[in-house]
């Protein structure tokens, strides 16, 4: 096991620069001038925010409203039977419900859940919920706003369901891997 991690360590610590060398030399090799290229997609990157900047704050406010006006602790009361069906600890169904919503909200929820009990199973799921989860309504707002696409509703569905089998995932992972005292 030793052997192992200092294996998964030597390689974290190098596949980043490694990756810079090697992007250096393929575009050394096919003499592409690098930083122009760089500069280039700055600026559109720039371009791409300053177009999708609306966007950005409209989700946030929606965010806000949602929290602030207890629609999310109702949505927890009315999940909990669920979840206790399940196995999920009731105190990670805030972190499972934002997480569609927002990566930063969900992270504030997890960091709370953690804070309150280190090491315990509720910081184990949310943990695992908050990385097995992705942002589907931001991503859906964000990127779909942008490039104009109003007809969402596959998508939507397909990363709600996949934002499910995530909590589903981490919950059973959870059973297996750290069992609840």
């Amino acid at each position: 096991m030793d052997f192992f991690v200092k294996t998964v360590n030597l390689i974290s610590a190098y596949t980043i620069p490694m990756i810079f060398l090697i992007i250096i030399g393929y575009a050394m090799l096919k003499r592409i001038r690098l930083y122009e290229s760089f500069v280039e997609g700055g600026k559109e990157g720039w371009e791409i925010f300053l177009k999708i900047l609306p966007y950005i704050v409209a989700i946030l406010v929606a965010i806000g409203v949602f929290r602030a006006s207890g629609a999310l602790d109702s949505l927890a009361g009315l999940l909990s039977p669920f979840t206790n069906l399940i196995g999920m600890p009731p105190e990670t169904l805030p972190v499972a419900l934002m997480k569609p919503l927002s990566g930063s909200g969900s992270l504030g929820l997890a960091a709370e859940v953690i804070a309150n009990a280190p090491d315990s199973f509720e910081a184990r799921v949310a943990s695992t919920m908050f990385g097995a989860t992705d942002t589907t309504f931001y991503i859906i707002a964000l990127y779909f706003g942008s490039v104009g696409i109003r007809k969402i509703r596959h998508a939507m569905v397909a990363g709600l369901t996949a934002d499910l089998a995530g909590i589903l995932a981490a919950v059973g992972i959870c059973h297996l891997m750290f069992p609840p005292n």
